[in-house]
């Protein structure tokens, strides 16, 4: 039996067209965007945060889980990249795309989801932490899968993919979004 692929929310095609147009690259794939709309979903009433917009394709798959009563505030360092992205969500007013550094998102804190995709994630790693709520979900991607412990890039341990995976904060795993890729998911222990 083959089974269709599951449709692409229609935010989703808006921010990919985007991007597209604007030759913007950086966008997350599509099973990153599928997993950041499944992590949205599991806190329906939560604040879900993004750094990072870009062309909005990762802010759009947040939105796809985004619950009724949830809020999303995402950021992007870029003036005219954060005022298209905020095109493509400017009729909900759930969503609100901040111009700036990353720590602008610090005022919506605590999170209950939060893609770190961009600020913070390598410059500040205990900052991002100590954002989230209790509970709350951390997704950072872009990670070269490791079958070694502690996890190696280029020949060298990878501090930065070992401290979210051993902070003793949170709960932590390293999952495949691709054969050459992997996202660090991980839950503030309450």
């Amino acid at each position: 039996m083959n089974e269709a692929e599951p449709a692409v929310p229609a935010r989703v095609t808006a921010a990919q067209r985007l991007a597209a147009e604007l030759a913007f690259t950086k966008s997350c794939t599509p099973q990153v965007g599928r997993l950041l709309g499944l992590a949205a979903a599991s806190k329906p009433g939560g604040t879900v945060a993004e750094s990072g917009t870009g062309a909005g394709v990762g802010t759009a798959w947040l939105h796809s889980g985004l619950g009724a009563g949830a809020r999303l505030v995402t950021v992007e360092r870029d003036e005219d990249l954060a005022r298209r992205a905020a095109g493509v969500f400017s009729d909900d007013p759930r969503v609100s795309v901040l111009v700036g550094d990353w720590r602008l998102l610090e005022r919506h804190a605590p999170f209950d989801v939060f893609f770190c995709d961009g600020g913070g994630k390598r410059d500040d790693p205990q900052r991002v932490v100590e954002l989230l709520a209790p509970g709350g979900l951390l997704v950072l991607d872009d990670f070269t899968p490791s079958t070694d412990w502690p996890p190696r890039y280029g020949g060298e341990v990878d501090e930065l993919r070992l401290f979210y995976l051993t902070h003793p904060l949170l709960r932590a795993a390293e999952i495949l979004t691709a054969p050459s890729a992997s996202a660090v998911v991980a839950s503030r222990i309450p």
